[in-house]
């Protein structure tokens, strides 16, 4: 019990220090000049005044290591309500737990979760609002859950008739579009519209291509306006100065994480319950695969009863891997997929009912079990994939 406290102890030092260097670093992680939607202030501060605003933000609306909720108070602009998404307004809940309202300590500002008893603010939230700010940093797959909450939320102001401003943020794996397209019968709390896994979106070009689609309830559009990245094209190079949700700590994830997280729908660990999440895979069964091992224990802020829990998982380690090198892929790795597959010696309990929801069909389950190849699979995906990376063109923003 002693030694496990410790390990623990260490685990929570460790973390920290972690994500102190990571803020210590911001100013300088990103030497290609981009600057952000939220910190080109000149551009919007002005429409905002004299209005009665809500934010829709998290951890990651900052400008320069200032929360964007401090630079408008300082700049005496009123903010009457805050909307938080999955992990919360300040991000520190676990992946898929939900989180009540309450009264943020430092602002005194109500905060009402868009993760727990509803997904989007209701008539009454926006009775007395002027305008919905949104600007939280995405990390451009279709599972990660802050494009589906600023769908809802669009869906909820344009009944309401409040108009949206979207800060942009770069999209890290922006270089590449691949996966199946979501299909309607599969819609879920990881998908909601019919796009690929890496749908290779700024939030502001995703809010735009909602609202050219149709594809809010009704037909109906929501008054939309976004504040595009300045010197951003969707081929430079990102390093996002604060971690998005608590087990992304770092761009190796973040760039692995399209591919791993289809992992969520089987029985192998991403390494939630350690300090590298996203850059590790194993099970115990992979035992005689690989000598490579972690064990996931419970670590507050990131992950707190994660699969697996306290048992030796052994697999594959991918934090030597060049990050350049995962990027330069642009595609998601199949043939990892395919590859664990055949080494799990209990093939009737790899797969969960998640899996579907997260490939967005029932198809590519049934192709792995089957034993279709990468390139056989792949085959199937083309048409739906080129169909929208035409329609996707009537969107950008960035050249």
């Amino acid at each position: 019990m002693v030694k496990k406290i410790l390990i623990i102890g260490l685990f929570a030092f460790v973390y920290a220090t972690c994500n102190a260097q990571m803020h210590k670093n911001k100013v300088a992680s990103n030497p290609t000049n981009i600057i952000t939607g939220a910190s080109q202030t000149e551009k919007y501060i002005a429409q905002l005044a004299n209005k009665k605003i809500a934010l829709l933000v998290n951890q990651t609306a900052q400008i320069n290591g200032i929360a964007l909720v401090d630079t408008l108070k300082k700049r005496g602009l009123t903010i009457t309500t805050i909307f938080g998404p999955e992990h919360g307004f300040r991000g520190t809940a676990d992946a898929g737990e939900k989180v009540g309202n309450y009264t943020d300590e430092k602002t005194g500002i109500p905060v009402i979760s868009l993760y727990g008893a509803k997904e989007a603010p209701t008539k009454e939230d926006l009775k007395n609002i002027d305008i919905l700010v949104f600007d939280i940093q995405d990390v451009g797959a279709r599972f990660y859950t802050y494009s589906i909450t600023l769908f809802k939320t669009m869906q909820a102001c344009a009944h309401a008739d409040v108009p949206i401003l979207v800060l942009d943020r770069p999209n890290p794996i922006a270089n590449f579009i691949d996966g199946p397209i979501l299909e309607n019968a599969f819609k879920s709390g990881v998908g909601q519209l019919p796009i690929p896994i890496a749908h290779g979106l700024t939030m502001g070009e995703f809010a735009k291509m909602v609202n050219g689609q149709k594809w809010l309830k009704n037909g109906v559009k929501c008054k939309l306006e976004v504040i595009k990245n300045a010197n951003y094209n969707h081929w430079k190079p990102y390093i996002l100065p604060v971690k998005p949700s608590p087990n992304l700590p770092n761009n190796l994830a973040i760039y692995l994480y399209p591919s791993l997280c289809l992992f969520e729908g089987t029985c192998i660990s991403m390494g939630r319950g350690t300090l590298f999440p996203f850059q590790v895979i194993g099970h115990p069964l992979l035992k005689d695969s690989y000598n490579f091992s972690f064990t996931p224990i419970s670590i507050k802020g990131m992950s707190k009863t994660p699969p697996l829990e306290n048992q030796i998982c052994y697999g594959i380690d991918f934090r030597k891997t060049s990050e350049q090198q995962i990027k330069n892929r642009k595609q998601l790795d199949i043939a990892l997929l395919l590859k664990i597959y055949s080494q799990y010696p209990d093939k009737e309990n790899f797969f969960t009912p998640f899996f579907n929801k997260l490939a967005g069909n029932a198809t590519l389950m049934a192709q792995i079990k089957s034993g279709k190849t990468e390139t056989e699979i792949r085959a199937t995906w083309a048409a739906p994939l080129n169909a929208y990376k035409t329609m996707r063109k009537k969107y950008l923003l960035y050249p």
